[in-house]
């Protein structure tokens, strides 16, 4: 007998990622323009990398708040200030082992076997697979696509809502369409979730990476403090700390002691010494992020400004977020089509069939780079595109 078939179902059910896969079959090639993975193309800046050296020569190498450091959180709550013009004190953040623990423990907080979560789709595919092996079950309701822009059809989300739902997960802006919910779209669908009594599990990674100016709309626009929702986030994007695995939770006070047991019988917290670093992006790191976004805009246009003028590529500049989801001419498979595009021209997309129901004609390509090797990459999928 197998001994993976004597395994726990839901582990073996997990799915293998559909981006890892491609990043897999050719990581490591000379030449490679890797797009295919949601991280920009710079290390972590030193003064966030010092912070957390300087800690740990000094010995911060012990156990800690599992909720996370005072001095982080403290730091947190004044980056809503800044950023969010909302000052939540500091018993509204729980530190976690990167965005994607942040996704976990709200799982395990707020439903039981059997329950239902609904999320929009294409999707980043952890939120799906995280709610599977948890036992629940994900519900994933399309966005419309039509003329290279993406929208939410409420009457649908509504539609998906059954007696076991327990709750609705919002990223936005979104990976991978760029779809950014107006300000109206999050106060529909919180009334939509008030109507059913229903939690919303609130992906804001991207809210800074908005090119219209500012922020993207957020749900702290327009709850109310008694409202259901928990909001998850991470410091991978905006300070280039993807490989720290650092993230943060924002939830009611009153769920305190619950996330902080989630924490301890997973991970113990996250070490003292890269909380520091946390907190030096968080103190220090502004101009960082506002260089960052910049780039991303800069980079954005190259890439889709080339793509759109083949007339054989269905996409819109995303309103948010760092991917240029992008419907190619005869493509019918994207994970063949991401396998051939790496093998001709050495440009890395991700499949849009990672990313559920909705993305199969699409591929994904991550803009958060230098615009000159951003324009390279553009010219070499645009001459790929041209002799299909």
């Amino acid at each position: 007998m197998s001994i993976v078939k004597s395994l726990s179902p839901r582990a073996i059910a997990a799915p293998e990622s559909g981006i890892v896969e491609v990043v897999n079959y050719a990581r490591g090639r000379e030449g490679l323009l890797p797009l295919w993975v949601g991280e920009g193309d710079l290390p972590t800046p030193d003064f966030i990398s010092r912070a957390a050296m300087d800690a740990l020569a000094s010995g911060e190498t012990f156990y800690t708040w599992q909720r996370g450091i005072p001095e982080l959180r403290r730091a947190l709550s004044d980056y809503y200030v800044r950023h969010f013009s909302l000052r939540l004190p500091a018993e509204h953040f729980y530190v976690t082992g990167s965005g994607m623990q942040a996704i976990q423990i709200c799982v395990q907080a707020l439903t039981s076997p059997g329950d239902e979560f609904v999320y929009l789709t294409p999707a980043w595919p952890n939120i799906a697979a995280a709610l599977e092996i948890a036992g629940a079950r994900s519900v994933g309701v399309t966005l419309q696509f039509e003329g290279g822009k993406w929208t939410v059809d409420l009457d649908r989300v509504e539609a998906a809502i059954t007696s076991k739902t327990r709750g609705i997960f919002i990223n936005t802006p979104s990976n991978p369409t760029g779809w950014t919910a107006t300000k109206k779209d999050l106060g529909d669908i919180l009334a939509l979730a008030r109507k059913h009594d229903l939690w919303i599990m609130a992906d804001e990674i991207y809210a800074l990476y908005y090119f219209a100016g500012g922020r993207a709309p957020s749900f702290l626009d327009v709850m109310e403090p008694d409202d259901k929702i928990v909001f998850v986030n991470s410091f991978s994007k905006n300070w280039s700390m993807t490989g720290w695995r650092v993230g943060w939770i924002v939830a009611p006070p009153e769920m305190g002691q619950v996330l902080e047991n989630l924490i301890q019988y997973s991970t113990s917290g996250v070490a003292q010494f890269m909380q520091k670093g946390a907190v030096a992006a968080l103190d220090q790191g502004d101009d960082f992020v506002a260089a960052n976004i910049a780039k991303a805009a800069r980079s954005r246009d190259v890439l889709c400004d080339a793509l759109i003028a083949t007339n054989r590529v269905e996409t819109l500049k995303p309103d948010g977020a760092i991917y240029a989801f992008l419907k190619i001419d005869g493509v019918a498979d994207s994970r063949s089509a991401a396998i051939d595009v790496v093998d001709k021209t050495g440009v890395g997309l991700a499949p849009g069939t990672a990313f559920g129901a909705g993305g199969e004609l699409f591929l994904r390509a991550c803009f958060l780079r230098d615009p000159a090797q951003v324009a390279i990459a553009a010219e070499r999928l645009c001459d790929y595109i041209l002799k299909r």
